[in-house]
């Protein structure tokens, strides 16, 4: 398990916003929410803009120091895997805000 999610934003204040494009036309601005790790592959958090409580998560992978892939989970074992290490994430972070 991952002991925290890597915000890959330069200065908190600064948010990086990505626009997913899905096939059916629409797009949606998203925020980086973390990236993490679950058995050596890299998965990336992405939190909407439009104050749903969604969360997306897509396959990562590091380019260069300011460029990114994010890749399409299609094994639903692997999404079920990384969606539930992002769950055990959260629930960490917010049992550490209670503190």
């Amino acid at each position: 398990m991952a002991d925290q999610i890597k915000n890959n934003a330069p200065d908190e204040e600064e948010e990086d916003i990505i626009t997913l494009e899905f096939d059916d036309g629409t797009a949606v601005d998203c925020v980086i929410f973390g990236v993490f790790e679950v058995k050596d592959k890299e998965y990336i958090a992405l939190e909407p803009l439009d104050d749903s409580e969604d969360i997306y998560i897509y396959g990562y992978k590091d380019i260069d120091d300011d460029s990114f892939e994010i890749i399409d989970i299609d094994d639903e074992d692997e999404f079920n895997k990384a969606a539930a290490e992002l769950d055990a994430i959260m629930a960490e972070m917010d049992e550490d805000d209670e503190d």
